[in-house]
């Protein structure tokens, strides 16, 4: 299940965010990263060191000029953004969003994609419409501010809560079936909808 996550980081202006969150990554198991547009060099000895370890990934990232050829073969694309009474698409928590990974990647060609914005003002309009549904990390409103590398480390922690739930991570535990797997289009927007402009949590 693990496998079939891709978090992909849109426009991110320093490569240290970029090996920290390799290093994310890598901690919950999460293997798939792609890189759209990035501001930065991707592979630096800042981003190297601050991989810890975990630079494999950086090395191994997929660069891509949009968010289209990210997500391209992902069935279901997710975006974290700031909380908005006012948004028509599904906003969804990280604990939400992990209860929902089996369903959503019970069919083996089923991938899902985890899309977070720039570090100074998040996924544009555009791009919040290419999203099935919306992640908030519910933080401190009087300082809710998080760190690029933070906020992927919170949802890849759920991620791997999800797998470890369905048994994948205990000796001989099993996993429970399939039954009918909840798609991308039990979460599409309204036809028409604008979101408007949201930064990161």
């Amino acid at each position: 299940m693990l496998e079939r996550i891709r978090i992909v980081l849109i426009g991110t202006s320093h490569p240290g965010n970029i090996g920290a969150t390799a290093r994310a990554m890598h901690n919950m198991a999460l293997s798939d990263l792609a890189l759209v547009a990035p501001r930065c060099e991707p592979i630096t000895a800042d981003s190297v060191s601050r991989a810890s370890g975990a630079d494999h990934l950086v090395h191994g990232a997929r660069v891509v000029d949009t968010l289209e050829e990210a997500v391209a073969d992902c069935t279901l694309v997710v975006g974290a953004s700031a909380r908005s009474r006012t948004l028509p698409w599904p906003m969804l928590s990280p604990r939400e969003l992990g209860d929902r990974l089996p369903q959503e990647l019970a069919d083996p060609d089923a991938r899902i994609a985890l899309v977070f914005g720039r570090e100074d003002s998040g996924l544009t309009n555009a791009e919040l419409q290419r999203c099935h549904a919306h992640v908030h990390i519910p933080t401190n409103p009087d300082f809710s501010s998080l760190n690029l590398a933070a906020a992927v480390q919170v949802l890849a922690y759920e991620c791997r809560q999800a797998w470890l739930a369905g048994g994948a991570g205990r000796p001989g535990g099993a996993r429970p079936g399939p039954g009918h797997p909840r798609r991308a289009r039990a979460l599409l927007r309204p036809p028409g909808a604008d979101p408007g402009r949201h930064r990161l949590p």
